[in-house]
């Protein structure tokens, strides 16, 4: 089972929000036309009579056989399309059974023919995949009342482990999508983890390609969480790793996320960053974003926590 490690500085990443974690090692009108039959003309079938008697009658001579009316060649008619505009060669004639609309000639004859075929069957329906889109929302399955059966109905139950992970202090029991897939593993800890419900953590770190909520992703500068927030925002210093942690949106649009969740963010300095220049911008101190000396380190983000 792949660990995800939660460094000692997420406890200053959420404003108002305690980070205990319960069950811890640790601690969805008129009458309508009526059609008639299209058939082919052929010997007329006399009506069954009765016999009568018979009286001398005098030999008619015999009418000569009537000649078959051939049909008029069709005019264009500047009014239809070119499909209505067929000879009478190319007309469709109906299928057995089938009923024609009188006057009604080729493509719209074929309509006719077509109404009457047999209805195909529908497609057996096909079980759901799980979400291609990594993103996280506070809604759904990752809502304040989700569990982890939604997870698993979400996205299969084969993509879904629960068991032990790192935490500042202790371990913790969690939720892991994707466990052993770095790029897409995300963990979901519970308020109740015995019964496994009631979201109380979703966190992204490591190599995770997950999308949190107003599109918070691993490795943005602070330019562009800046612009994710629509303004500066403020964070604090670096610890001894490197590590610094956003103390407050300062009313930026991150700050007020739908689904009334929190979204807390650690950016990690870059490797190449002078020492003296991290030692400038202590822990215990607060910055802006904009903050020359900020950016200066370069730092990227390395850790998302969303939680309620």
């Amino acid at each position: 089972m792949r660990k995800g490690r939660i460094g000692a500085a997420r406890v200053a990443l959420f404003v108002g929000f305690t980070l205990a974690v319960p069950g811890s090692v640790s601690a969805q009108q008129g009458a309508p036309e009526q059609p008639s039959i299209m058939v082919d003309e052929g010997p007329a079938v006399a009506p069954r009579q009765t016999p009568q008697p018979q009286s001398p009658v005098s030999p008619q001579p015999a009418k000569p056989a009537r000649a078959r009316a051939q049909m008029p060649a069709l005019e264009p008619d500047p009014g239809l399309d070119a499909a209505d505009q067929l000879a009478p060669s190319q007309i469709v004639q109906p299928m057995p059974g089938a009923v024609s609309t009188p006057g009604r000639t080729g493509a719209g004859a074929a309509a006719v023919v077509a109404q009457t075929a047999p209805a195909a069957k529908p497609a057996a329906a096909k079980p759901s995949a799980p979400p291609t889109r990594l993103v996280v929302a506070c809604s759904g399955p990752f809502g304040r009342d989700s569990s982890h059966l939604k997870l698993a109905m979400t996205y299969e139950t084969k993509n879904l482990d629960f068991g032990e992970v790192e935490a500042s202090g202790g371990r913790a029991v969690a939720s892991i999508l994707y466990p052993k897939d770095p790029k897409r593993r995300l963990e979901v800890w519970w308020s109740n983890p015995t019964n496994r419900k009631d979201t109380y953590l979703i966190v992204i770190n490591g190599r995770s390609t997950w999308t949190g909520p107003g599109g918070l992703r691993l490795g943005l500068s602070l330019a562009e969480v800046e612009k994710l927030n629509g303004k500066p925002f403020k964070l604090s210093g670096f610890n001894k790793d490197g590590v610094a942690a956003v103390s407050s949106w300062d009313g930026g649009k991150l700050a007020a996320l739908d689904g009334n969740c929190k979204a807390g963010v650690s950016a990690r300095a870059d490797a190449k960053a002078a020492a003296d220049a991290l030692a400038a911008l202590p822990a215990d101190h607060e910055y802006t974003s904009a903050d020359p000396a900020m950016r200066a380190v370069n730092p990227a983000i390395s850790e998302i926590l969303i939680g309620y």
